[in-house]
């Protein structure tokens, strides 16, 4: 029983398209794995920089972008941070022709600005413990 050359050919073409897809897997695998450890480092690294790369993923939402969401540059002001909040999240209510989208978009970076302001105050705990250890 002889294999004709058209099976050859189509073994072939199945080997090479498999070869080129493993490679280009591979290459995928090798530009997530840059991209991951860039974004570490982007976020301080250390356990600072975990619970940031935390809050990003649970939130969905970089505190950059919370920051432009609420139109505030530093979150510690929490007078400008409320008063930005309650004021965009009134004017998105959708019972007064406002945006649902964009107040729950609202809702997520205040929730995120939460999140980095609750991530500050365990570091900060942290150092103060490290440096005033228990009798």
């Amino acid at each position: 029983m002889s294999v004709g050359p058209a099976a050859k050919y189509l073994v072939q073409i199945i080997v090479a398209g498999a070869q080129v897809t493993a490679r280009a897997f591979t290459r995928a695998v090798k530009q997530e794995y840059t991209a991951s450890q860039q974004a570490a480092k982007n976020a301080g690294g250390g356990r600072h920089g975990a619970r940031k790369a935390q809050a990003d993923t649970v939130s969905g939402m970089s505190l950059q972008e919370a920051k432009q969401v609420l139109n505030i540059s530093d979150i510690t002001e929490h007078e400008s941070l409320l008063k930005n909040y309650e004021h965009l999240f009134e004017v998105n209510d959708k019972s007064k022709g406002g945006s649902l989208y964009l107040q729950s978009k609202v809702v997520r970076a205040k929730e995120r600005i939460d999140m980095e302001l609750m991530n500050m105050y365990k570091t900060q705990q942290e150092k103060a413990r490290k440096q005033n250890p228990p009798s």
